[in-house]
């Protein structure tokens, strides 16, 4: 019984520390506008100011995925807490693009360490139910979204209350994953304990499979969170509040993840993607041309097809190479991450020079187009093996 507890705890700890990442995204894609009109910021400062996000998460999982192994889960963790507490309390009083930029930077290598620890935690304490659960923890992705998304449609824009409140609130969940973290001795990662060698890893890391899932995954974060990220900018034209519609949209990736296990048992993980990549496509097209309750239609299709992208994909990579470890992990987390802090300051320049923000989004569902044929290949290649 006692592991049992033990087992559900350290999984809701690894939930709240996911749900204090996600609703940084959201927060952050209010303060797009908060900076530009009232700190001056262009759309294209906005994008680099935004890019630690992504960058630092990078940075934080390359270096703190292989740590893991080394060091435990415990110390990443740690790290993770102290990201977060001081990009927090910097993002508090920033005013200017260096000092959003540095908060936001500390804020990425917290939310990092938590993917870098994390991940391999819930695939180590369930390893015969990993692609259910590792769903059943990235729900609270798009749940922290959805919460950071109507506290600052609340706070700010229907109460009037200063952004900083918005911020403020990060330290709820912050604090409730540090307690629940605090005194637990958690387990060692699922290669260590298999007792698999560095040079195994490596190679399972530098395998055909692994360097064509590291390519996709380049494709579905950029897809899911690129366009999540600049939605107030991508949908201010839309007649619609930018933040319901992400909100509205992270809520059906909660639902689509919560029945993850059940869809994977009927389809195969490679029709999964594939279908994936097809409705995110048709998704971000419809999106471009939407206008008012429509918008919520076409959201709907998107959020579908970006529901399982990413926790699908670290659990095929978990399933199929196993043998690349934490290390394994961490890559595709954080080639996803860096990738998407290239496309923001992408999508912030086309807008400022040539592009509104439904040509973005027809440029963005070019992404999930070249997903369609690679998914389709997996799927057949794996198919006539």
């Amino acid at each position: 019984m006692t592991d049992v507890i033990t087992k559900n705890r350290l999984f809701v700890a690894s939930c709240m520390a996911l749900t204090t990442t996600s609703m940084t995204f959201a927060i952050r894609a209010k303060l797009e506008g908060v900076f530009m009109s009232d700190y001056g910021l262009t759309s294209e400062e906005i994008g680099l100011a935004f890019g630690p996000a992504f960058w630092g998460f990078t940075l934080a999982m390359m270096i703190g995925g292989p740590l893991v192994d080394y060091f435990g889960m415990k110390k990443i963790i740690n790290l993770a807490m102290l990201g977060h507490l001081s990009g927090i309390v910097l993002t508090l009083f920033a005013h200017d693009f260096w000092t959003l930029f540095t908060g936001t930077m500390l804020i990425g290598i917290g939310n990092g360490m938590v993917e870098a620890a994390c991940n391999p935690l819930v695939a180590t304490l369930f390893p015969d139910e990993k692609t259910k659960m590792l769903n059943r923890f990235h729900i609270w992705f798009p749940l922290g979204i959805v919460i950071g998304s109507v506290l600052g449609y609340v706070l700010v824009d229907m109460m009037g209350l200063s952004w900083m409140v918005l911020v403020g609130t990060l330290f709820i969940p912050l604090l409730g994953y540090v307690f629940l973290f605090f005194g637990k001795q958690l387990p060692q990662t699922e290669r260590v304990s298999l007792g698999v060698s560095n040079v195994d890893m490596l190679k399972a890391c530098v395998s055909p499979l692994f360097i064509f899932l590291v390519l996709c995954m380049m494709l579905t974060a950029t897809t899911e969170l690129g366009t999540g990220q600049r939605i107030d900018s991508l949908l201010s034209k839309s007649g619609v509040a930018p933040l319901l519609i992400l909100a509205f949209v992270n809520g059906i990736m909660v639902v689509g993840r919560f029945f993850a296990g059940d869809i994977v048992k009927k389809l195969s993980i490679t029709k999964m993607l594939m279908f994936s990549a097809i409705f995110s496509c048709i998704g971000l097209i419809w999106l471009s041309y939407a206008s008012g309750m429509m918008t919520f239609a076409a959201a709907g299709v998107f959020a579908v097809g970006v529901c399982y992208f990413w926790p699908t994909m670290l659990s095929f990579v978990a399933d199929k190479v196993p043998e690349s470890g934490a290390l394994g992990l961490s890559i595709m987390g954080g080639v996803g991450m860096f990738s998407v802090s290239v496309v923001l300051w992408l999508m912030g320049l086309f807008m400022d020079t040539n592009g509104s923000g439904a040509d973005t989004l027809r440029i963005m569902a070019i992404l999930p187009a070249i997903l369609i044929v690679a998914f389709g290949a997996l799927h057949f290649s794996k198919k006539a093996a």
